[in-house]
């Protein structure tokens, strides 16, 4: 048996691999989707980060409704859609936040235009029209002058540990090839399932 039909990790990061040469744009997109304390669902698109055996991360505005509706229920699922190679992957689990330090490291590392922005954007909040959202970059690139950006405290990255994976490849009339893993305190588990 391959390693990669043991782990869904290594089976993702070759899919991934696969992906990063096939796609046009983007190929960490990838749909989240959260509920909020009453189970109103909302799905959006965010930046896969980085993909271990922690778990898989992404970065976002606390205060946004996706970080809300974490505070309130720290459960998501994912759903990265390759067009090109005709497959997806669905991952479900729990949610917890990265450490200060990952995501100091990380908003570190992106442009200063980003870090900028993060600061001016009330992500999810009404907007009065454009010019409120330049009025704010204005403000906080005046803020900050030629000087390091420091990372808001409203603004960090969440890791979905993942208790089910499941890829899906397409095949011919719709007989789709669909492999389940589950997390055991044993280890993964693996089912195929009907398509």
């Amino acid at each position: 048996m391959a390693a990669s039909e043991k782990d869904p990790l290594a089976l993702f990061h070759q899919w991934m691999a696969e992906a990063e040469k096939s796609e046009v744009n983007d190929p960490n997109a990838m749909a989240l989707a959260t509920a909020d304390g009453e189970g109103r669902p909302a799905v959006r698109m965010v930046l896969l980060k980085e993909a271990d055996a922690r778990g898989f991360v992404f970065y976002t505005n606390l205060e946004s409704r996706k970080g809300e509706d974490l505070a309130a229920n720290a459960r998501a699922a994912l759903c990265l859609h390759w067009k090109s190679l005709r497959r997806q992957v669905r991952i479900e689990g729990r949610v917890q936040p990265v450490t200060p330090e990952e995501a100091d490291a990380y908003f570190a590392s992106r442009a200063r235009g980003s870090q900028i922005g993060a600061w001016a954007s009330r992500q999810s909040r009404p907007l009065q029209g454009r010019f409120e959202l330049e009025r704010r970059i204005g403000e906080f690139a005046a803020k900050f002058g030629l000087g390091k950006v420091p990372r808001p405290p409203h603004w960090s990255g969440f890791r979905v540990v993942p208790d089910r994976i499941e890829f899906w490849a397409d095949r011919p009339f719709r007989l789709h090839d669909r492999t389940l893993f589950i997390a055991t305190p044993e280890g993964w588990r693996t089912e195929q399932l009907f398509p």
